[in-house]
Order: C-alpha cells, then sequence, then structure tokens
C-alpha cells in the first residue's frame, strides 16, 4: 500500500495542531482559538526503524528510504459539524480521504488555553461530541444512498443484499452504535460510502507531564476509550522534545520513565490498529522499509513495489533480519543456510529482508 494517511481530528483546543507540530517537526498556525487550522495540514513522517541503518552498514547503501505516515490536521469541529456548523463540511470531507483516525482528547488544565466551549475540561463529553457528529454523518451519507440503491434493486437483486444490510448499520448507527465497534462489520458491502464510522479510531489523550506517570489516570481514561487502542502523550513536552539535541532529549525522556518518543508509540499503534507490518529490501543502492497488510503472501508484498512483480512473481529469497545481523552480510547469512526460498503461498513475516524474482 502507498503512505498510510491518518486525521487528526479534535474539538478546538484539545492540542491537536501542538502534536501535529511535534509529530511532523511542523510549525503550522497552533493559534488558542477554535479554527486555527481551516485547509487541512499535512505533514509526511517516516516511520522510526532502526533496523533500517544497520542494513545500510551491512550493504553499504547509498540511501535509506523508510516506509511514511501521512498526518492531516483537520480543522477543529464542534457540535453540529454534521449540519455545516463550524467547518463542519469541510471537516468531514477531508476525513473521509483519510485511511485511520487520531481523535485527540483534551485531559490537561490549563487556565490560559481555553475549551471550546468554555465548560470544565471533560475527555468523556468531548468524546461523544465528536462521535455523536460521525454518527449523523453516516446517517445522512446511508439516506443519501438508499434511495438510489432501493431504484436499482428492483431490477438487480443482487443489489438487494446491499440495501438489506445498509438498512441494518443505519439502524445501528440510528442506536448510537460507530460501525468501527461491529466485530463483523462487511467492509466490501459498503462500497464507495466513506463511512466515518468505519474508521479505525486511536485515542491520543494529551495530558499534562505530571500525569504521564499517574497509572490510575490512565487506567480511567483507558476506559473511556475502550475498546478503541489509546495512547497518551503530552503535546507540549513532544514539542519540547523536538527543541533538543538528541541526547538531551532522550534524558528528558529517561526522568519520565520513557525510552521512545510520542510519535513511534503512536506510529506502532496505527499499524497495530490497522494490521500493518513492514518487510525491508536492501542492497548497494538503497536500503528499504515497505508497509504491508499481515497476512500478505510474498507475490501481494512484491505488487506494493509494483504490481509487474506481483503478475510475474516466480520466487522470494529471503533472510530473517535478525540472522542476517548475526552472519554480519547476505553471503556469511547463505553459507549459514539462513538464506531460503520461498514461493507464491509464503505469508510475510514482520523482520523480512527479501529479493524478488520475477519475469514479465
Amino acid at each position: 500500500m502507498s503512505s498510510l494517511s491518518i486525521g487528526i481530528v479534535g474539538l478546538p483546543n484539545v492540542g491537536k495542531s501542538t502534536l501535529f507540530n511535534a509529530l511532523t517537526n511542523n510549525d503550522i498556525l497552533a493559534a488558542n482559538y477554535p479554527f486555527a487550522t481551516i485547509e487541512p495540514n499535512t505533514g509526511i513522517v517516516p516511520v522510526p526503524d532502526a533496523r533500517l541503518s544497520t542494513l545500510q552498514t551491512i550493504y553499504s547503501s547509498q540511501k535509506i528510504i523508510p516506509a511514511t505516515v501521512t498526518f492531516v490536521d483537520i480543522a477543529g469541529l464542534v457540535a453540529g459539524a454534521s449540519k455545516g456548523e463550524g467547518l463542519g463540511n469541510k471537516f468531514l470531507s477531508n476525513i473521509r480521504q483519510c485511511d485511520a483516525i487520531i481523535h485527540v482528547v483534551r485531559a490537561f488544565e490549563n487556565s490560559d488555553i481555553l475549551r471550546h466551549d468554555e465548560a470544565p475540561v471533560n475527555p468523556q463529553a468531548d468524546i461523544e461530541i465528536i462521535n455523536t457528529e460521525l454518527i449523523l454523518a453516516d446517517i445522512q451519507t446511508i439516506e443519501n444512498r438508499l434511495p438510489k440503491l432501493e431504484k436499482e434493486a428492483k431490477s438487480k437483486p443482487d443489489v438487494r443484499a446491499q440495501v438489506e444490510y445498509l438498512r441494518s448499520l443505519l439502524e445501528q448507527l440510528q442506536a448510537g452504535v460507530t460501525l468501527s465497534s461491529i466485530p463483523s462489520l462487511d467492509t466490501e458491502a459498503l462500497g464507495d460510502l466513506h463511512l466515518l464510522t468505519a474508521k479505525r479510531v486511536i485515542y491520543v489523550f494529551n495530558i499534562s507531564d505530571e500525569d504521564l506517570t499517574d497509572t490510575q489516570k490512565i487506567a480511567n481514561l483507558q476506559q473511556l476509550a475502550a475498546p478503541a487502542e489509546s495512547v497518551f502523550i503530552s503535546a507540549k513536552l513532544e514539542e519540547e522534545l523536538n527543541s533538543l539535541e538528541p541526547e538531551d532529549a532522550q534524558e528528558l525522556l529517561a526522568s519520565y520513565g520513557f525510552t521512545e518518543v510520542g510519535l513511534s508509540v503512536l506510529i506502532r499503534a496505527a499499524y497495530d490498529t490497522l494490521g500493518l507490518q513492514s518487510y525491508l529490501t536492501a542492497g548497494p543502492k538503497e536500503v528499504r522499509a515497505w508497509t504491508i497488510k499481515k497476512g500478505y503472501t510474498a507475490p501481494q508484498a512484491a505488487g506494493v513495489i509494483h504490481t509487474d512483480f506481483e503478475r510475474g512473481f516466480i520466487a522470494a529469497q529471503i533472510v530473517d533480519f535478525d540472522d542476517l545481523v548475526t552472519a554480519g552480510s547476505e553471503q556469511a547469512a547463505k553459507t549459514a543456510g539462513k538464506v531460503r526460498t520461498e514461493g507464491k503461498d509464503y505469508v510475510m513475516q514482520p523482520g523480512d529482508v527479501v529479493e524478488f524474482r520475477f519475469n514479465v
């Protein structure tokens, strides 16, 4: 698949743009008033992967090309967005194009930064406002599409099943259920509707530095987001880490008991939530990470590089990253019997360093 695209959403003044700046090292306008972000700000971020520099040393590669994630900072929405309140319609069209949603929820106190409605900080209420707006938008989408499909179903029996399925989803939405929480959701039947609540959600609770080690507070917030994945980040701390030299940043992280920045935690959560993994290719020209879905076979993984590779797939020469590092070179790994040839039914593994053989 091409670069993973994740929309960052949240109510105004939750620290969404501050988080975006820290993740992408990109200083867009982070103003303390609603709608400081109107056009979606996009940042393409390399996926942290220490294996790439190790492979570069082994292969004396000219360059490294990491996998990337595209973060899209989408304008803060308010209650009524699905009816066009605030920047509602613009917000909803921007988010439809994303693979997943990061929902930033404010869980920090700061009297200098007003809550969007000037009420006390209330993470649960904020989650409910955004979920309600996304549900209302999906209800509208299905209700707009159903009359056309019902007309088609009269002459096309195969469309009838889709009509019935969409009606059942409409009932669930009307009952306040987000589609991603339905275990047996048939995404094929959703076609090109780009339903918002069908997208995977990761909740990012923006908390104060002091609360990063408050296990009770974190457990309570996790409960609010369950069964979705939760990540806890201090956007202010991430911003500070970005301004420091790597050694100083590592020291500051260690003082909070962490070994990695929020970006790494967030990207790993996104990969897990969407069922993704990376495989590696390496040679004198370049070392590269490629993003695929878990469960992809070798031909499907080859198709991510180029469709010709999948169509003309012959075999994959594979060595496990750890075995390659232990051996010290590809030739030494071959001598040790660690390089193997796999066929079209092989399911790719996260540590695979691959060279595809194909014929077109």
